[in-house]
């Protein structure tokens, strides 16, 4: 089997960085993500066979999405080609199915294609790979931090399968910064077998905590934490945690902007609104600003909890939060962000209701089941003569010069008469728009017993 090389072999780089040189080069050195590479899992069982088929990977930084890749080249008998959507473009994609189409024809051997970073690709650019996917000319392997759903076009996650990897644990982090502490030192002192360094409990605390699961991240920072114990310590070997934080130079904020942190902690932030938790929802944002989070993404996020979580019990929050969204826009950080902070109060000591959700989840939902129900001829448009002979906008009645604004006609294609989607509570403003809906329900029940409208 060929010996792959390039950016995926594991030679002896001592100026690459400490996360290149400490990849593990068989799937027994792989830390993490046994739920996929367990004895007996599928995807360990695809890559010990070769039997590997079109697949992405999709989890946080430092999980070992690239480093899967690197696995999958040493089990398998196919080309094996790198390719990054950061730095590379479709006409690079072109050159590589040129020249796995004329491997395929002349040597009969197949060509797995890599693409890290596969989301920085669109939609558009991401066609370059479908119809060759579906020939078999290549075998495709994308890695994203990015929600496939929605970072890649339907027609090629279909045909793709998805494996989800998780940030990595305590316990992983401290053997990986182990092994990279062991090879830090055989690289930077390889006549020196005397010169071994150490980390104490509270060190390898710091690093793993600090690392918030991501491998790369603990060891570039153990690599800088060990640049400076050699200039600064010179002959104390045994790193303590006070010169982690001094190199980190302060406590870093548990917070990944593309990872599970993310994710949980704009729930967090959410659920504390929700709740009408004013404190927790301020420490949840703070955090986030704190982790460096793009304001403006929590900005769309407080407009959407204005819309889903208080709706029309209290319409002033959807105001507010856009504003606050204006407002940082114009003052930027850190005077935008008190606008934040102070959406986040009223929407946490506003009213709640999701009725307004509810009432477009089910109006939705009646539109997929009912896709094709006819619009009642007497609130038809009648542009034309022809239409109007034909009876369209025929009976119709204007409700404002009814009297009581309610002519009583029916509104709803026959198949949905008396549904309902919305209703109010009796929180905030919405207890006006119920006793509103209740009396022109009373109005349209008149208007039909006494025979005014037609239907």
């Amino acid at each position: 089997m060929e010996k792959q090389s390039s950016l995926f072999s594991n030679t002896d780089e001592r100026g690459a960085p400490l996360a290149h040189r400490v990849r593990p080069s068989s799937l027994d050195e792989f830390l993490g993500q046994e739920h996929l590479l367990g004895p007996g899992k599928p995807l360990r069982d695809a890559i010990e066979r070769g039997a590997i088929g079109s697949m992405v990977f999709w989890g946080p930084p430092g999980s070992g999405k690239t480093t899967l890749a690197r696995l999958l080249a040493n089990h398998t008998d196919r080309k094996f080609e790198p390719f990054s959507a950061v730095t590379e473009g479709v006409p690079r994609v072109r050159e590589i199915i040129k020249e796995a189409k004329t491997r395929r024809e002349d040597e009969g051997r197949g060509t797995i294609l890599f693409c890290d970073e596969i989301h920085r690709f669109n939609k558009a650019q991401q066609d370059a790979f479908l119809p060759w996917v579906e020939e078999g000319v290549i075998t495709l392997i994308g890695a994203t931090t990015e929600n496939p759903s929605f970072e890649l076009n339907s027609a090629l996650l279909s045909r793709l399968r998805v494996f989800v990897l998780n940030s990595l644990e305590p316990d992983h982090l401290k053997a990986i910064l182990a092994g990279g502490i062991d090879r830090w030192c055989s690289d930077r002192f390889p006549s020196d077998a005397s010169a071994v360094y150490t980390l104490d409990d509270e060190a390898l605390d710091l690093l793993v905590r600090h690392s918030d699961g991501d491998a790369r991240r603990a060891l570039n920072t153990l690599d800088a934490v060990l640049d400076h114990a050699v200039h600064a310590l010179r002959e104390d070997r045994n790193i303590v945690g006070a010169v982690v934080t001094e190199v980190l130079e302060r406590r870093i904020p548990q917070y990944d902007k593309a990872g599970e942190s993310h994710y949980n902690i704009i729930s967090a932030l959410h659920k504390a609104v929700r709740g009408s938790d004013v404190d927790a929802a301020l420490y949840w944002l703070a955090r986030m600003i704190d982790g460096g989070e793009e304001p403006l993404y929590v900005a769309r996020r407080l407009v959407r909890m204005a819309v889903e979580d208080i709706g029309l019990a209290d319409p002033r929050a959807l105001s507010i939060t856009i504003a606050a969204k204006d407002t940082y826009h114009f003052l930027g950080s850190p005077e935008g962000e008190l606008a934040l902070a102070e959406a986040v109060i009223y929407l946490a000591t506003a009213p709640k209701s999701n009725r307004v959700y509810e009432a477009w989840s089910g109006a939705l939902k009646a539109a997929k089941n009912f896709p094709a129900e006819q619009v009642p001829l007497h609130i038809r448009n009648a542009p034309t003569k022809l239409m109007k002979d034909l009876g369209y906008g025929d009976g119709y009645r204007y409700d404002p010069s009814e009297g009581g604004f309610a002519a009583g006609q029916e509104y709803l294609p026959d198949s949905l008469k008396g549904s309902s989607w919305y209703e109010p509570t009796n929180q905030g403003f919405e207890r006006k728009i119920a006793e509103r809906l209740a009396w022109w329900g009373e109005q349209r029940a008149k208007a039909k017993d006494e025979g005014v409208s037609k239907e």
